[in-house]
């Protein structure tokens, strides 16, 4: 079998492998990384209406989702603890379930106009404090639960990949017009609802049951 990848160098197999791919990593990439939310990452993240969080289930089948509101609807609980509400959803609650049976999570913060992000990795539970989900109040709205993530590593994560996509540009965005409604995607996707049945649903959803 061919021991070597494109470019003759050997096929990663192992960690040793991987690094002998990609290099010494820099002191300055590895010295980064902290133990804590310093101010520079708490002003990151008053700043951010929109992250990813990534989390698996016990099998280590991978899941991520994404969790958005107004700048700063995470809350910093102090240097090592965040809170995230729950906000009103599709009810699968893939996340809780996979926090349930493994509590590790990674979460990448953005901050629209900024290139680059803030990723977080810890570990996640469940929250039903009141007197902590009260404070994240929306519409007067009170969150019945939210995940309090404890956390372990932050770093910032340099600009090329959303340099590289143009995510900020006006001028690359789409035309909605362009790409099917998710009414449309789910009736096809599924057989089990019209097509206008499902967009009037998801436009009344959008509209009256955000929070």
């Amino acid at each position: 079998m061919d021991s070597h990848g494109a470019g003759g160098k050997p096929l990663v197999r192992d960690q040793e492998d991987l690094r002998a791919h990609f290099g010494k990593l820099s002191p300055l990439a590895e010295k980064k990384v902290l133990d804590r939310v310093d101010k520079f990452c708490r002003d990151f993240i008053a700043l951010s209406p929109f992250l990813v969080l990534a989390s698996s289930d016990g099998k280590g089948n991978a899941d991520a989702s994404p969790r958005g509101d107004a700048p700063g609807f995470v809350a910093v609980l102090d240097d090592r603890t965040l809170l995230i509400p729950d906000r009103r959803g599709n009810n699968r609650v893939d996340t809780f379930g996979n926090i349930l049976a493994s509590p590790g999570v990674g979460l990448i913060f953005l901050v629209p106009g900024i290139n680059e992000t803030l990723r977080i990795n810890g570990r996640a539970e469940i929250c039903q404090d009141a007197d902590l989900l009260t404070p994240l109040t929306v519409q007067n709205i009170t969150p019945a639960i939210g995940l309090k993530v404890h956390v372990e590593e932050t770093y910032f994560h340099c600009g090329k990949a959303l340099m590289r996509s143009k995510l900020w540009n006006q001028e690359a965005q789409v035309e909605r017009h362009s790409f099917p409604t998710l009414g449309r995607i789910i009736a096809e996707q599924t057989a089990a609802i019209e097509v206008e049945e499902a967009e009037k649903t998801m436009e009344e959803a959008y509209r009256t049951r955000l929070y």
